[in-house]
């Protein structure tokens, strides 16, 4: 069934985004979303803090995927004397920041790498905070939401081997569907982003095709298509194109009323990217020490395959690896806690819930016994 609402909150967040999603961009010219300009740099914002009644205030950057949901956050806490500015410029260029300690915490989509582990001043911790549906969204006239793809279909498809809405492999996941000749036109990601992680990493997992010729990765060498700039340049173009299909995180996909495809998932069932079956693929994932999951191709029944996890990123020790003073590292961890308990709340469908996936219990259980590890210069965190 498409869904033509979209709630106030993500209007309005969009608005402030420019609803750019998951690009890798500098983050000296990337706008922040909570204010007109980028954030000044951790080490100003620890030394700006102030110290009285726990007030901090947090810089971050990373993931616009999870961008509405840290503004909503930001808008929620300021009340409780914490300023949360998040700059917008992508998972890669956020873990870059946070390598050089320019921000107090970084959003991520994919898990950290053993590689942004060695550039990091010191040990990281990363917290699982949320789940966002990759859609494989479609401008196609006449054809709602819900035509039925499987995993190797979608490689042919962004393969450039299968080059028509109506070819026979379409046709045939499809019996009694009227499919139009149109010519199927690619879009895709022209920048670094996390989205293209997760998309690309269920491309591998069901096509081995695709993962001899292409594989998968924040950026990846396309086969065919045309290259957008982050989510808004994507949906742009797929808005703009008859016949064009490209993949965008769901509140984007929501945003512009796009018509999406039911992909096949590790259980056979066809699914749509509800805020159900995006939850479904949480379950049953396995959960490593450092808490690095992936929702992708998940085997939990009912679930969405194409699932990407977002995570925040901060130093073990904010004082001693990021240059953050007492106050900081106190608001940080706030945050932090707020990120996996009351901040949850503001997670689902209806209302004006952000249509994202909350937490499992026992994932979010894993994330504060996590958090009570965090110290500042050696010493526990008040």
């Amino acid at each position: 069934m498409r869904i033509r609402r979209i709630s106030a909150a993500i209007v309005a967040v969009a608005a402030a985004l420019g609803i750019a999603a998951c690009g890798s961009s500098s983050s000296s010219s990337s706008s922040a979303s909570s204010s007109s300009s980028a954030p000044a740099p951790a080490a100003s914002s620890s030394t700006s803090s102030s110290s009285g009644g726990g007030s901090a205030t947090l810089n971050g950057a990373g993931s616009t995927l999870a961008a509405p949901i840290y503004q909503q956050w930001g808008s929620s806490l300021k009340s409780q004397g914490l300023t949360v500015n998040f700059n917008p410029v992508g998972s890669g260029a956020g873990i870059a920041d946070l390598q050089t300690a320019t921000v107090d915490f970084a959003g991520s989509d994919p898990a950290l790498k053993p590689t942004d582990l060695t550039k990091m001043k010191g040990p990281v911790l990363q917290f699982p905070v949320a789940f966002g549906a990759i859609t494989v969204s479609y401008n196609l006239s006449g054809v709602k939401s819900g035509l039925k793809l499987d995993g190797p279909t979608l490689a042919k498809i962004f393969l450039g081997k299968i080059k028509t809405w109506n070819d026979p492999a379409i046709k045939a996941l499809n019996p009694g569907m009227s499919l139009p000749s149109t010519a199927i036109t690619i879009v895709h990601r022209s920048d670094s982003s996390g989205t293209t992680n997760g998309f690309t990493k269920y491309l591998t997992a069901v096509s081995p095709t695709w993962a001899s010729q292409v594989g998968f990765g924040k950026d990846v060498k396309w086969p065919v298509g045309t290259g957008a700039a982050k989510n808004a340049g994507v949906a742009a173009a797929i808005k703009q194109t008859s016949g064009a299909v490209g993949y965008v995180e769901q509140a984007y996909a929501l945003e512009n009323g796009f018509t999406y495809a039911s992909i096949k998932n590790s259980k056979g069932t066809y699914e749509l990217p509800t805020i159900a079956n995006t939850s479904a693929a949480a379950v049953g994932v396995k959960v490593p020490a450092d808490l690095g999951i992936s929702t992708i191709n998940a085997p939990g029944a009912g679930a969405y395959p194409i699932v990407s996890q977002t995570f925040l990123d901060a130093y073990k020790d904010p004082c001693k690896s990021g240059g953050a003073n007492a106050s900081t590292a106190s608001g940080l961890k706030k945050f932090l806690a707020y990120a996996f308990g009351a901040g949850q709340q503001t997670l689902g469908s209806g209302g004006s819930k952000l249509p994202y996936a909350p937490l499992p219990a026992s994932l979010a259980a894993k994330d504060t016994a996590q958090l009570a590890t965090m110290t500042c210069n050696g010493s526990p965190i008040s």
